[in-house]
């Protein structure tokens, strides 16, 4: 039955849709432009500058799709149900993002076939990493559909890696509580995964729980890093253990000497400040700066996607650019497709802040018009703290990755 609420969301959610259709709104909407005009290859050259495009590997790249073409992915069926109206808008921002048209004969197809055009505008040689991205499960490790808000199996990342070796790698995702997770890892790491992607808040993994210690221990003995995302978490709510997300949990991992990449730095939202007698809430991103700064070697390293989004704090910023002892361990990933998302990096505020120079601002916004991979990498070369901008080592990526070919 339909209740006052639900009949309210839903009109506001149909007076949203309706305004972002109008010519009015279109800042809000990625306007899906193709190639590199002239103008803007200055900009372009001025983000490959001193930069060896063949080290560039971005370290956080989503793959989606629907399983229209087999793949084996699928979404969350309340991403489609007009009864469940942020879900509904959530979808169609992330695919227009992604430039997938709403009446594409295959999503997966044009999701892939877009990424492929925005990569054949870099030089040869740069790389992005292609995320799997496993299903949220129950302590026992059986799949939760029901809290599972997407799901791209091993096999397709594998696949569209292979088909464009030149510019893809892949990242696999297994959730360590299914009860084979030990034989799908071992299967993962000889068909070529250069990572393991987990988002623990979100697909239900303690990375303190003591069945994780084999994994670990097989993680550490291929050298094989675990991506994970840190921070609250709010795009893809899943199991919703916003908990689970506290960066100091790492530490269970780098016991273990895993390799660790805390996604995003852990730049958003507050955690337990669990080394205090009382624990308290903090900023997460302070917890993650702890990490930093104890002596976990070169296991310990952090990823820069969306620190400059909108929903970020500049002081974020201001520290990544300024501790440039911590640069050899931050590695340069675009989150895409979020770079596509107009409303998600301001860059006005960004100037604002006195992280950008207010006359680079027109080129950057058309720049994402046409490439958001471009411009989020532009983006990043420019930013700057009182004249201290990035290290070119925070993109040369591939060095933390690449693994010998499997005999």
């Amino acid at each position: 039955m339909l209740t006052r609420r639900h009949l309210l969301c839903c009109g506001a959610a149909a007076g949203l849709f309706t305004s972002l259709a109008g010519p009015a709104r279109a800042g809000m909407l990625n306007p899906c432009r193709s190639g590199i005009p002239e103008t803007l290859k200055p900009l372009v050259e001025r983000a490959f500058d001193g930069l060896d495009p063949t080290q560039l590997w971005d370290v956080h790249t989503h793959l989606l799709g629907t399983g229209d073409s087999g793949s084996g992915c699928s979404v969350n069926a309340q991403l489609s149900q007009w009864w469940h109206p942020v879900e509904m808008l959530r979808k169609r921002f992330i695919l227009n993002a992604a430039c997938v048209p709403a009446d594409a004969p295959s999503v997966d197809r044009a999701y892939v076939q877009r990424l492929q055009a925005l990569a054949a505008d870099f030089p040869e040689g740069a790389r992005w990493m292609l995320f799997a991205f496993d299903q949220a499960c129950d302590a026992a490790g059986w799949p939760d559909t029901t809290h599972t808000t997407f799901h791209v199996p091993d096999a397709y990342a594998a696949r569209i890696a292979a088909d464009t070796p030149q510019r893809f790698a892949w990242v696999a995702s297994i959730h360590p509580y299914r009860p084979d997770a030990l034989q799908r890892l071992d299967a993962a790491i000889a068909n070529g995964a250069v990572a393991l992607k987990w988002l623990p808040s979100s697909m239900n993994i303690d990375l303190r729980d003591a069945r994780l210690r084999p994994f670990y221990d097989r993680l550490a003995a291929a050298r094989l890093p675990v991506i994970v995302h840190c921070g609250e978490e709010h795009a893809v709510p899943g199991a919703g253990r916003q908990e689970l997300g506290n960066p100091l949990l790492v530490r269970a991992a780098l016991a273990h000497g895993v390799r660790v990449v805390v996604a995003h730095c852990a730049s958003l939202g507050t955690a337990l400040d669990l080394d205090q007698k009382r624990p308290r809430l903090a900023p997460a991103f302070s917890l993650f700066a702890r990490l930093m700064d104890e002596d976990w070697g070169d296991r310990l390293l952090g990823d820069i996607s969306v620190v400059l989004q909108a929903n970020r704090s500049a002081d974020v910023a201001r520290t990544l650019l300024t501790r440039q002892d911590w640069h050899p361990r931050l590695l340069h990933g675009s989150d895409y497709p979020l770079p596509g998302i107009p409303a998600a990096i301001r860059l006005p505020a960004v100037a604002s802040a006195g992280l950008l120079d207010a006359a680079d601002l027109p080129a950057l916004e058309a720049l994402r018009e046409h490439n958001p991979l471009l411009f989020d990498l532009a983006l990043k070369r420019l930013a700057r703290w009182r004249d201290i901008r990035l290290s070119p080592v925070v993109f040369s990526t591939r060095r933390h990755f690449e693994r010998p070919a499997v005999a």
